[in-house]
């Protein structure tokens, strides 16, 4: 399964950050002059639908070793330990990708106030002036 085809618990703020829904973001992220921020996003959000994949995995591992009537002489606290590392390393991540993705979308403008079109009013760019000649240090 690709990684666009799978949920994240940010998707509707990036929906509602670019202005279209998701399938639209990734065919826009695919054309030519892509706009930066939507590929970052996209990036970002990939890796959270990653790690948001791998929480559940590991939580409904635990679960699934807990139930009531589970045996007990099969329940090593190895096992459980190991399973803490992941979920921990699982949620950490999880945390840092949300909090790249809610910066990035904070960062941007609403979208019915962003340009359709990219233009510059920058003046063309001008060649470099040659870097003022200093004398050579002369040693003692």
């Amino acid at each position: 399964m690709s990684v666009a085809s799978k949920k994240s618990s940010r998707d509707e703020a990036l929906e509602r950050a670019f202005g279209a829904p998701l399938a639209d973001l990734y065919a826009q992220a695919g054309r030519p002059g892509a706009s930066p921020a939507l590929t970052r996003a996209l990036e970002a959000r990939a890796m959270l639908a990653l790690a948001e994949e791998q929480v559940v995995r590991v939580r409904d591992r635990v679960h699934e070793s807990m139930v009531p009537t589970g045996d007990l002489d099969g329940l090593p606290a190895e096992t459980l330990q190991t399973d803490v590392y992941w979920l921990d390393a699982a949620l950490d991540g999880r945390r840092g990708f949300i909090r790249t993705l809610d910066a990035l979308l904070a960062a941007m403008p609403p979208p019915a106030t962003r340009p359709t079109t990219l233009t510059s009013s920058l003046p063309p760019a001008q060649p470099a002036a040659p870097a003022p000649v200093r004398p050579a240090a002369r040693g003692r």
